[in-house]
């Protein structure tokens, strides 16, 4: 800290500020200079001042370090940074270490698409050769799946609508890969509980989830690939789950795509964060999507968490508690209580108990269309719903019956769907539905891709649980990530120095909270050190300043001393006059020679000297040299005077208040 003298400061206090500031400045110019670590920084400080306080060269490290890491404005006015001092962003921090890899966000692929929907979807490249080379291909995430469905070209056949290959979000030509190991036909197995398993063309060739050359791309040279013509699911869909997928026993597991990425490092975890987006907030907010970690960006945190369910099928279940509408009657919309439901990205729909599905009907005035197997909303239905602008909450927690719980509140508009071809025919005007099931048994209960609208999911396959947090909408965060890893304890994390990162080994409620903490406490401790720096430079200041001070004290009391003893000689009252009258003083007593010289030798400094004539007696009197004889004795005028009288000092003439000459 520079500090500045006021303008009416003392000479001394000026030059003690000023050498306060010199002293300063040569410590920021040696510690910018010196420090390549921080013992050397400390050594070439306490060199240049042995006083300076270690605390205080500490406070400046860690400045450095904070102002570093945080990017501080004033950071580029400093001189370039040693390599100790040199910090990054946590995820870039993270990659260094090939060991850690960092989190990879998966751009959208900036279209609504689907049947049921719309939805947003993700880019996929699958293939490779001379003939097709790379394929583009635009899919939905399911939470549920295990490998990857593309649709094949057997998808778009005559009678489907022209644009079939473009709003099925493209189509994958097996026969035009040279990359393609083909396998057989097989069932995915996927939700044969719904009714809605689906088969396909399997086989094994090189994907690449993300677009080509984003930066943000990940590849698996060996992906398990489904290529359908099913209209069950209108896009392809890339599988979540990292388990196995097993096509005809349990004896040849095929590695997932996630946990490829992970065995390969190209993630820091089997883990991702993911919510579906929708089109009716901020003129349409796409999904997001994040493998080995999560956007904090996205979600209102909570510290709720969920284990994963026992049947590995529906690990992703929780238990929904409760279901109620601001508007409407009955307001409670799921009248027999607790359920344990699937989170299943893979189907739009909310499939619940069919005296919840009554509820809705109920509180919406809704009709099931038995003809298309699904609630279809006229127009006017659908104006009133959406003037009325209801908001439908699900409370969900982990425990079968009370414990930690988290609302997920979705608006109507999150409801309101369209159905497209083939669900409805070509020439079929545009039908909306509300995304409703009617579930039969307990083994359908399902939050589908509605669910996902408004919620986050974070799901970590290691320590086998996740979270569902509701959906953050401030526009500035929603157009930003701040990504976060979710980092494996299987991972080397030895070489990681940062508290922080290494936080996260242990998961990612707890890192999130340590690192908080962390970043508190190095702000705090930081404060501290500088506003003890800054005592520091006042204390020494105003020491320098009393230290000037005593000094003048000191000569003055030893002046006092030195006068002690010595002819005090003050005004005269009718004293020696001129020739002409005019009053004439003697020097001051500050003056070690008085006016006449003696032949006597006596003790200069006790006595001093005095005026004498010839037969003058010289002898201590009570202190003082004296004159002999009571009458007055008068000098003759000045210009008899043999010896003048000596002139005062420069000095002299400057004391006051102890007469003598001014």
């Amino acid at each position: 800290m520079i500090v500045k003298t006021e303008d009416n400061a003392t000479l001394s206090e000026g030059r003690a500020t000023d050498g306060a500031q010199n002293v300063h400045m040569q410590h920021l110019a040696v510690f910018h200079a010196t420090s390549d670590t921080p013992e050397t920084a400390i050594k070439a400080m306490k060199k240049l001042d042995p006083q300076y306080p270690t605390f205080a060269v500490l406070a400046l490290l860690a400045a450095a370090q904070l102002s570093n890491a945080w990017s501080l404005s004033t950071a580029s006015s400093l001189p370039a940074r040693k390599p100790w001092t040199k910090a990054k962003s946590l995820s870039r921090r993270a990659t260094e270490n090939k060991s850690i890899p960092e989190p990879i966000s998966i751009a959208p692929s900036q279209y609504w698409e689907g049947n049921d929907g719309p939805w947003s979807t993700f880019p996929l490249q699958v293939g490779s050769g001379a003939v097709g080379g790379l394929q583009n291909v635009r899919v939905m995430i399911s939470t549920a799946a295990t490998a990857i469905w593309t649709i094949a070209s057997e998808g778009c056949p005559n009678d489907y609508v022209k644009e079939c290959p473009t709003v099925r979000g493209g189509l994958f030509m097996r026969n035009q890969s040279l990359t393609w190991a083909p396998d057989s036909i097989y069932q995915t197995g996927l939700e044969m509980n719904l009714g809605l398993d689906s088969s396909g063309y399997v086989g094994y060739d090189v994907a690449t989830l993300g677009w080509q050359g984003s930066g943000a791309e990940v590849t698996n040279e060996h992906s398990i690939i489904w290529n359908m013509a099913d209209s069950n699911y209108w896009t392809g869909v890339f599988g979540m789950n990292p388990r196995p997928t097993n096509l005809t026993d349990f004896s040849s597991p095929q590695t997932s795509f996630m946990q490829s990425l992970f065995n390969s490092k190209d993630i820091p975890s089997v883990s991702y964060g993911y919510t579906a987006g929708n089109r009716y907030r901020l003129d349409g907010v796409y999904g997001s999507l994040t493998l080995g970690g999560y956007d904090q960006n996205r979600f209102i945190p909570t510290d709720v968490t969920f284990p994963f369910y026992e049947d590995i099928s529906r690990d992703l279940s929780v238990n929904l508690h409760a279901i109620a509408t601001s508007k409407g009657t009955p307001s409670n919309l799921l009248p027999d209580g607790s359920i344990s439901i699937f989170i299943d990205s893979t189907v739009p729909e909310l499939w619940l108990p069919e005296s919840a599905c009554a509820a809705f009907e109920e509180a919406f005035g809704i009709q099931y269309d038995n003809d298309l197997n699904r609630y279809t909303i006229s127009s006017s239905t659908r104006q009133r719903l959406l003037t009325q602008d209801a908001e439908i909450t699900l409370m969900i927690g982990p425990e079968v019956n009370g414990g930690e719980t988290v609302d997920i509140t979705l608006p109507y508009s999150a409801f309101d769907l369209q159905l497209g071809f083939p669900i409805i025919s070509v020439n079929s005007s545009s039908r909306y539905y509300f995304p409703l099931q009617r579930a039969t048994n307990s083994t359908q209960y399902t939050l589908g891709r509605t669910f996902l609208q408004e919620a986050y999911l974070i799901a970590d396959y290691e320590r086998q649980n996740f979270s569902v947090s509701q959906c953050g909408w401030e526009e500035e965060k929603v157009s930003s990530q701040k990504v976060v890893s979710i980092i494996s304890s299987h991972l080397n994390t030895s070489s990681i120095s940062s508290a922080d990162e290494r936080a996260k080994v242990e998961g990612k409620d707890e890192a999130v909270s340590k690192a908080a903490i962390a970043g508190v406490a190095v702000a705090v401790v930081v404060f501290v050190a500088l506003i003890g720096l800054m005592m520091f430079f006042f204390r020494r200041r105003n020491a320098a300043r009393k230290r000037r001070q005593a000094e003048l004290e000191e000569q003055e009391k030893a002046a006092r001393h030195a006068d002690h003893g010595r002819p005090h000689i003050s005004y005269p009252v009718g004293g020696e006059l001129d020739n002409d009258g005019t009053a004439v003083y003697e020097i001051s007593a500050g003056s070690k020679a008085h006016e006449m010289d003696s032949h006597y030798d006596i003790d200069r400094n006790k006595y001093g000297y005095s005026e004498m004539q010839g037969q003058e007696f010289i002898g201590p009197g009570k202190g003082f040299a004296t004159e002999i004889g009571s009458t007055a004795i008068y000098e003759l005028d000045g210009s008899d005077a043999r010896v003048p009288e000596l002139e005062a000092t420069r000095t002299n003439r400057q004391r006051s208040g102890r007469g003598g000459f001014v």
